[in-house]
């Protein structure tokens, strides 16, 4: 178990590729959101989600976002306000296969100085599977002030940031499905099949 961190899952997107609220898609027979919330139990010693407005059938501890804000970096401002851990790690919703090896792996990548560790896949960093030092809170607050945009990547603009590559994420997640994410029926569909979504670009 990784002691010193909170997972939060970010469950407040507006899911507007799907038409309906993602969270509570089914997926072999249970949603996604359990496929996740369940997937962090055993990894983290608190697990909180992350929302717009409660959901009464959410039995974890959850957050509301700021309603002066929206998306993920309101999500995870959320989240972090709320964590008693020096580290939080950000997983979104829709990433029902999230691999335990990788979040370990990544966790692993923690030290010195940076302040977020985040994977690299197809050239592309992954700012929804990725781990946030507590101390950011500053630079992250500070971005949903500003006139800027208001995104994950501009947060990540303004840290230390480990980026983990490719290469070395697939020694625990040799096919990378971690990254699957479902944005469309379509994903949905070929998950059901045992394919996959596609890659989670943020």
């Amino acid at each position: 178990m990784i002691e010193d961190c909170t997972a939060i899952v970010l469950a407040g997107g507006n899911s507007t590729r799907m038409g309906q609220d993602k969270a509570n898609l089914p997926l072999h027979g249970r949603t996604l959101l359990q496929h996740v919330a369940e997937a962090m139990r055993p990894i983290f010693p608190a697990v909180i989600v992350s929302v717009r407005a409660p959901r009464p059938e959410i039995a974890l501890t959850q957050v509301c976002d700021d309603p002066a804000h929206s998306g993920p970096l309101a999500g995870l401002a959320a989240g972090l306000a709320h964590a008693a851990t020096p580290w939080v790690f950000a997983v979104a919703c829709d990433m029902p296969f999230i691999s335990p090896a990788l979040i370990e792996c990544l966790a692993r990548q923690r030290g010195g100085d940076a302040r977020a560790v985040v994977p690299v896949v197809h050239s592309q960093p992954q700012p929804l599977a990725a781990f946030y030092a507590r101390s950011c809170r500053a630079e992250l607050d500070a971005l949903l002030q500003g006139r800027g945009k208001h995104s994950l990547r501009a947060l990540l603009d303004r840290l230390p940031v480990r980026y983990v590559s490719e290469d070395d994420l697939v020694a625990a997640d040799p096919h990378l499905k971690s990254f699957f994410d479902l944005d469309t029926p379509q994903d949905v569909a070929r998950a059901v099949k045992g394919g996959s979504g596609n890659f989670g670009l943020c």
